[in-house]
């Protein structure tokens, strides 16, 4: 790491692997200059580096000349100017390191509001940028259709005894179908518009702070997926993420609920900032957004686990089957809301 130091001449006392994230790696470094946060992005997951390079770039500057109090994760130039280090066969970045803390799950209510007014208030801070100049960094990332299909190929060429060993929860996400095509009405109509649209909204991208005594969500991070797309994909991953106590990782079915307050605080949080931003049809289908986030996921981890962890991995064996199950619970504790 020192010579990606050097590049921005930096004078290190120490660094640090942050351990957060499935996919890039990530690196808290402490100079005489400051304090900062280097990445290594995972290019066989962004095939693209230097797109995700441009977006946060136009983003930025879009937002240094509309509105330069908005607090944003801006990227850190070398001595060169560059703000993306190709070397050794991998991608860098640095990002000034903001003051705050990231969660993995959130203990209330209020905290849940908090982060969905920020994501919210990201989308709206661009609502004027032309999400057109964005590069696809995942082409089709939440594309149900796609997701679905790769799914259906897991099924014909994983591993047989993963697939007989699975047989209910394929069964399980075979008979909701049909999220596939209320999918399809929804990108359809001529209400629904895509925006700049975060695209990752699990609760640890977005940062926490004490100010005089209480805890505030102050901004999002980790913009790799920020692309043109529908709202759906940023309200579901809230709920994905937010409305239940423990994360994806949780092997305990039992402890997988939904807090019905967690959902009013998450819709109040969303809609302070997106209420007038939303057609009619679109505010039809904020509940629609998490059983549309959950049911994806499901089926993106039981996918990987059909295909011996190719994309995610796994620290474990089966990592990816008890992900599944944990979606599987929580999309079923999700649909008692309504």
């Amino acid at each position: 790491m020192q010579e990606i130091f050097e590049k921005y001449g930096w004078d290190v006392i120490n660094h640090d692997t942050i351990q957060q994230g499935l996919i890039n790696r990530t690196y808290s470094v402490h100079t005489t200059q400051g304090d900062f946060i280097v990445q290594s992005i995972n290019h066989n997951v962004f095939k693209n580096p230097w797109a995700i390079d441009q977006n946060i770039n136009n983003i930025g500057a879009y937002i240094l000349q509309t509105n330069p109090s908005y607090l944003y994760t801006h990227l850190v130039p070398t001595l060169q100017g560059d703000t993306l280090i190709e070397w050794g066969g991998g991608f860098y970045r640095a990002f000034h390191k903001i003051k705050g803390y990231a969660l993995s799950v959130l203990d209330n209510k209020i905290q849940v509001e908090e982060a969905a007014q920020q994501f919210a208030k990201f989308t709206f801070v661009l609502k004027d940028f032309d999400c057109n100049q964005l590069k696809d960094t995942l082409p089709q990332f939440h594309d149900l259709n796609l997701r679905y299909q790769q799914f259906s190929q897991a099924l014909l060429n994983g591993d047989p005894n993963r697939i007989q060993s699975s047989k209910n929860e394929i069964d399980f996400l075979l008979a909701h179908k049909n999220y596939v095509e209320t999918y399809d009405q929804f990108i359809q109509h001529k209400e629904v518009k895509k925006r700049v649209t975060h695209h990752d909204t699990k609760i640890s991208n977005v940062l926490f702070d004490s100010i005089h005594d209480e805890e505030k969500a102050i901004c999002v991070i980790d913009l790799d997926t920020t692309m043109a797309g529908y709202f759906i994909s940023d309200i579901g991953d809230m709920c994905r993420t937010c409305l239940c106590a423990v994360s994806e990782e949780e092997k305990d079915l039992n402890k997988v609920k939904v807090d019905a307050e967690k959902w009013q605080s998450l819709k109040r949080g969303y809609l302070h900032y997106m209420q007038d931003s939303l057609s009619p049809f679109e505010m039809d289908h904020l509940f629609f957004g998490g059983q549309f986030m959950i049911y994806m996921q499901a089926l993106r981890f039981l996918t990987d686990h059909l295909n011996k962890d190719i994309y995610y991995g796994a620290s474990y064996e089966g990592q990816n089957y008890f992900r599944t199950l944990n979606q599987i619970r929580l999309l079923e504790e999700y649909n008692n809301l309504s």
